[in-house]
């Protein structure tokens, strides 16, 4: 809190004052007579500040981005849009391992955002980028906003925190900020989009049910089966709006409806969404959804699931014990108790299915995995490049083609796998990349990478 600023109009039930630093996270919390005392140790930055401390950082790019669009820096003192990524994840054991600090919730929860882009209108009404963001997930633009103790799970005490936060960037989205850039005051607008989030966390924000739900999707509203009969064409439909609505509907019941009518009803909607988030899938999680995924194929691919149905507990067991095995000697690939995303990257390969082939005893299967994972392979990087437009051009035109051409592998040779189900991960990304790609511009540049490299 070192910079001048001001809002115009001034921000609704936030102070003027701009030199504020570090701020207990539950000010701005209005506890009513019947709320506990939200039990927690929470620190934060006011988010105005936040972000013109972060924009002060970026003083020098925002000049040079004037200078190398040959923009006249004293005429562009207004019409400044800002694009920011927003993140929050929970971390899970943060406790401490010896000393007698307070007792605190052993998780912890850290939201954070970026600055993506920043953008000029010039006389002519064009809309002229002067500032993109390099390393979008990177630690290093991955500006914190709020750290907690609490654990994610905790409904009540995440929705006390970070209402203050929803309240300060509702009131500046109404707002344009003033500030002195290069010497000259100029005015800036933010548009917040908040991508950085896993699907458990998306799902808790939007007020869906669990992950395990029927309701696979947090982007449309197709249900488990639905999505694993259809695997390719379905649309994004959710928004915060219809969440709001449907939640109106589930909490009100117009239509005196049986408890299972009005779920289908609302598709899941079953409590009051409190933050907006942005619909789109989240690269690392996806990342690491599907490998988990491939991992259980491969265990049922050694074992000849595919033939004989319903095996004991103790075969699956000696499945995964030789796939490990075979993995950590092949690809010194140590087994882990939660797949991660360095796991996921390191099984993701062609490396990895032709160690796994040389377990399955058909030569047809063999040929089937490999195609499985050729495809795949041809698929991810478009939902991991910052741009697939410039980095993968290519796999971006085959990508309908190629996860039309997986699903029929799924629902032909891996059918044993896919009847009546679907893993959640695996449906975004057969479903619904190209409309998010075509929509954003990218997957990977909006993911929640940085926030969680932050976090370790």
């Amino acid at each position: 809190g070192f910079h001048q600023f001001e809002w115009q109009p001034a921000l609704k039930n936030v102070s003027t004052s701009c030199n504020v630093g570090i701020i207990n996270g539950l000010s701005g919390w209005t506890s009513s007579v019947d709320d506990a005392p939200a039990d927690t140790i929470t620190r934060r930055f006011r988010y105005d500040v936040a972000l013109v401390s972060a924009l002060k950082d970026l003083e020098e790019d925002i000049m040079d981005g004037l200078r190398e669009q040959e923009m006249e820096d004293s005429a562009c003192t207004s019409g400044f849009t800002v694009m920011i990524k927003e993140s929050c994840d929970g971390m899970g054991d943060v406790s401490e391992k010896h000393g007698g600090g307070p007792a605190v919730p052993e998780k912890a929860v850290r939201f954070s955002f970026t600055i993506m882009s920043i953008s000029v209108r010039t006389d002519e009404e064009k809309e002229v980028t002067i500032f993109t963001e390099m390393k979008p997930n990177s630690e290093l633009s991955c500006k914190p906003l709020s750290l907690t103790f609490v654990d994610e799970s905790d409904h009540e005490t995440l929705t006390a925190i970070l209402w203050p936060i929803v309240a300060e960037r509702n009131a500046m989205k109404e707002s344009r900020l003033i500030l002195s850039i290069g010497g000259l005051l100029r005015s800036f607008r933010f548009h917040f989009r908040g991508t950085g989030y896993d699907e458990k966390m998306v799902r808790e924000m939007e007020g869906l049910e669990a992950s395990g739900s029927t309701y696979i999707c947090t982007l449309c509203d197709s249900s488990r089966a639905g999505a694993s009969e259809n695997m390719v064409l379905h649309a994004i439909t959710r928004s915060h709006e219809e969440n709001l609505e449907r939640y109106e509907i589930w909490r009100s019941n117009p239509f005196s409806e049986s408890a299972d009518m009005l779920r289908d009803r609302v598709k899941g909607v079953s409590a009051k969404p409190f933050m907006e988030t942005h619909p789109t899938m989240d690269a690392l999680h996806c990342d690491i959804g599907n490998a988990t995924e491939f991992y259980k194929i491969f265990q049922d691919e050694i074992g000849e699931v595919f033939e004989k149905p319903n095996p004991s507990r103790d075969e699956r067991r000696s499945w995964r014990a030789a796939l490990d095995k075979q993995l950590r000697k092949k690809l010194k690939l140590k087994p882990v108790m939660r797949m991660n995303g360095n796991y996921a990257r390191r099984l993701m390969t062609t490396e990895a299915v032709e160690a796994v082939c040389e377990l399955v005893p058909s030569e047809a299967r063999r040929e089937a995995l490999r195609e499985l994972m050729e495809l795949y392979l041809q698929m991810k990087p478009v939902w991991r490049a910052s741009c697939p437009a410039k980095e993968c051009p290519d796999q971006l035109c085959r990508y309908s083609f190629n996860s039309h051409r997986f699903a029929d592998l799924l629902s032909s040779t891996f059918k044993y796998r896919y009847k009546g189900k679907i893993p959640n991960y695996l449906h975004k990304t057969l479903a619904h990349v190209p409309e998010i790609i075509e929509r954003d511009g990218s997957i990977g540049a909006w993911a929640s990478e940085g926030n969680e490299s932050a976090n370790k």
